[in-house]
């Protein structure tokens, strides 16, 4: 009776297993954790299933790291998983070395939610009209940037001093003149386009408390944005060697562990059943 009971089980136990495959989802089978020198954790991912996918195709790795919105890519370089922050750098922007042809910055609405410039990002037009907004209106848009002034900007940077001009002024003498520039912060950019603010160039700049009583050749050019989490459990699933990621289908979590289905779970190992959830 017991070898019966035993064969009966096992025939039952392999019928079931046969007809009721694990459920499998559209996950990645593996996710890069590298892209050049740039460590790629969550909330990001370069590959399909990976990371967040509120971050859904804003990254792409070739030999390095690009940050994708609908203005263009930007390289990236550096991510701070502590702080929260990412440098980028606009290879179309103007900096103390190179001018370069007037374009926007922009970004998506989701990303205007979830990774915005940092307030410690100084956006500086230059070469506004006596038009522009910001020299009118909405003048006070424009903030002191650590003590800096236009007439330094024009007069330091290569790239900058085909702004300075002369213009006569009685007596045969000449007078030195520059366009009015502003600094500003994105909101000012994000609402208003280069062509409505009557600049022709900007630049941007990292003021990370270290741009008082440095010259502007000397300024950390480049855009620090501002990233949130959503905290749904990649701690615990981290913590158990597992890499966290979502179904492509659902955008569900899945914490992907080596060797297994990416079954929708929260940890990798073996599950402790709680009695009293029953």
């Amino acid at each position: 009776m017991t070898k019966l009971f035993f064969f009966f089980f096992s025939f039952l136990y392999t019928i079931t297993t046969l007809t009721f495959p694990p459920l499998t989802t559209s996950a990645a089978t593996s996710c890069r954790t590298l892209c050049g020198n740039i460590p790629i954790n969550y909330p990001f991912g370069i590959d399909g299933g990976c990371g967040s996918p509120q971050y859904r195709g804003m990254f792409n790795c070739s030999t390095d790291l690009y940050f994708t919105t609908p203005s263009g890519s930007y390289k990236v370089q550096s991510i701070d998983y502590e702080k929260k922050t990412m440098v980028i750098f606009d290879p179309a922007m103007s900096t103390c070395s190179i001018l370069q042809p007037h374009h926007d910055f922009k970004m998506a609405d989701i990303q205007n939610t979830l990774i915005r410039p940092s307030y410690d990002t100084v956006f500086a037009l230059f070469n506004c009209s006596n038009d522009s907004p910001v020299h009118n209106r909405y003048r006070n848009l424009c903030f002191n940037a650590a003590g800096h002034s236009c007439d330094e900007l024009y007069s330091s940077c290569t790239s900058f001093r085909i702004f300075n001009t002369t213009s006569p002024y009685g007596n045969n003498s000449t007078v030195h003149t520059t366009p009015y520039c502003c600094f500003t912060n994105y909101d000012t950019v994000r609402v208003m386009s280069m062509n409505i603010l009557d600049c022709s160039h900007y630049t941007t700049v990292i003021d990370n408390g270290k741009m008082r009583g440095v010259g502007p050749l000397d300024w950390s050019y480049g855009i620090e944005l501002s990233y949130s989490v959503t905290e749904i459990g990649c701690d615990r699933c981290r913590k158990s060697g597992g890499t966290c990621g979502f179904d492509a289908e659902t955008e569900i979590f899945l914490c992907q562990c080596s060797g297994s289905n990416n079954n929708p779970t929260r940890e990798c190992g073996n599950y402790r059943i709680d009695p009293y959830t029953f």
